[in-house]
């Protein structure tokens, strides 16, 4: 049974489901104007692994990650940059889309748009306004705070504090407008210049950045959701101010498990990464050097809810435990498809696949506790090893153990399969045979001509107990 950290109890709840066998599960995505940095990453690649462990558990998983795609950044990179906002916001969705692609991050059951959006956000915001929870003010619409009880409660900060460090915050020309400094906007009206606005009950404007979560949630999930996930530094405002605006909207729960992950830290001092703080380093170009699925499992393997360091250290430990796995799968798949390999089921391996598959999923039903899986999966990748240089082999157990191998690994978004190749290779395993019968003929000058001729084709041949292996550079 699955146990997760609810950040608004802050305690370890049994999960369970509105719908058996079904995770309603939302996500807040970035906010589109440059390139993702390896923070951002982190997020996608948290609830990634969460999501694939789910669905590694059975369930079907309806996975919801939202697009900002309109906000006071966008229209001022988009100035600075001489183009539409929209042009803008496309560019980056597309960059990414392919920059976690190669990070095996799934696609998004629903990846939806704020500006696709808008006619919901107004009926939203005229229903809280009907209800007394929100008010206009010059052209814009702010959120009653303090009408909403426990306001604050996920962040577990107190209003009068949040009113303190709010009142720091503002302008006088916002303090005026607003009733109360804790209140929030959830409709922003035009300045004279913007150029990206939509007509409404209260003049032309756009949404507040918190509302369009709340309405796409409910939208593609369902007034109650069962997991809403994020970065730590969103609990308060945004996820708190979702909540408010969500709940007064429906008068019912939005999320029953809030879930966020820790920061990505850099340096010497463990400083946050952040755009804001000029320290990022993009996914976009870390991918021109690093190796995707090393950075996938470094980010991984690291528990969601703790900060992560980022070292090129960490980036070359992770390059040879992928290597580790791969190889690791490879031999016992090799020995798998020899013609000596038995068809009958081998008794004590199936019991030793049946027992890691145990020990990941109790590490992994502890909040998703990737550590102690990542010990499960490395004693597995051990236990290949030794099966596959056994006397005796089970095709059948031998197969049995790489699928949940592979299915185990690919939780943490490791991919150990070998990539399909459409390629004739039938003239490689010709000169590979070649080669083994020069060698039984004890022509060594001709065997080595031959590995030198593949190697220069970019085909490396390993000579192991079982046989000769080759793989491409």
């Amino acid at each position: 049974m699955i146990h997760v950290f609810n950040t608004m109890t802050r305690t370890k709840e049994l999960f369970t489901a509105i719908q058996p066998g079904v995770v309603n599960m939302y996500v807040c995505g970035p906010t589109v104007y440059n390139y993702i940095h390896i923070g951002n990453a982190r997020s996608a690649i948290a609830f990634d692994t969460i999501r694939r462990y789910f669905e590694y558990s059975g369930y079907q998983v309806n996975y919801v990650s939202n697009f900002t795609d309109v906000d006071d950044k966008i229209i001022k990179a988009a100035h600075e940059a001489g183009i539409s906002e929209q042009a803008l916001t496309t560019k980056f969705e597309q960059a990414f889309n392919d920059d976690t692609k190669p990070l095996n991050i799934k696609p998004a059951t629903v990846r939806p748009l704020a500006t696709e959006h808008i006619d919901e956000i107004i009926a939203f915001v005229v229903d809280l306004i009907a209800k007394g929870y929100a008010y206009e003010a010059q052209g814009d619409v702010y959120f009653r705070a303090r009408k909403f009880p426990d306001y604050g409660h996920l962040a577990h900060q107190n209003i009068d504090d949040l009113e303190i460090g709010a009142s720091e915050r503002l302008d006088d020309g916002e303090l005026a407008r607003k009733e109360d400094p804790v209140d929030f906007a959830v409709w922003k009206g035009a300045n004279p210049d913007e150029a990206i606005t939509w007509a409404s009950p209260w003049g032309p404007g756009r949404p507040g950045w918190h509302i369009e979560c709340s309405v796409m949630a409910l939208k593609y999930l369902g007034t109650t959701i069962d997991i809403h996930g994020g970065g730590q530094d969103l609990a308060f405002p945004h996820h708190t101010n979702e909540i408010a605006q969500s709940e007064a909207h429906t008068g019912t729960t939005f999320a029953n498990y809030w879930l966020h992950n820790g920061f990505v830290t850099v340096g010497d001092d463990n400083e946050k990464m952040s755009k804001s703080l000029g320290n990022f380093v993009t996914v976009h170009d870390l991918l021109q050097d690093v190796d995707a699925q090393a950075l996938r499992l470094m980010m991984a393997t690291t528990h969601y809810r703790r900060p992560l360091a980022y070292t090129k250290v960490a980036i070359t430990e992770a390059i040879q435990i992928v290597k580790r796995l791969q190889t690791a799968y490879a031999n016992l798949a090799f020995r798998v498809q020899q013609a000596d390999a038995v068809q009958t089921p081998d008794v004590d391996f199936t019991a030793q696949v049946n027992a890691f598959k145990v020990n990941f999923m109790q590490a992994m039903d502890d909040d998703f506790n990737v550590a102690n899986a990542m010990t499960v999966i490395n004693d597995f990748a051990t236990a290949l090893n030794v099966y596959a240089n056994q006397a005796a082999v089970s095709a059948l157990t031998g197969q049995l153990a790489l699928d949940e191998f592979a299915a185990e690994v690919m939780v943490i978004g490791v991919d150990v399969q070998p990539v399909a190749n459409d390629d004739d290779t039938s003239w490689i395993d010709e000169q590979v045979a070649a080669r083994d019968a020069a060698k039984k003929a004890k022509d060594y000058a001709q065997a080595d001509a031959i590995r030198a001729a593949l190697k220069a084709q970019g085909i490396i041949l390993e000579d192991t107990a079982q046989g000769t292996r080759w793989k491409k550079e």
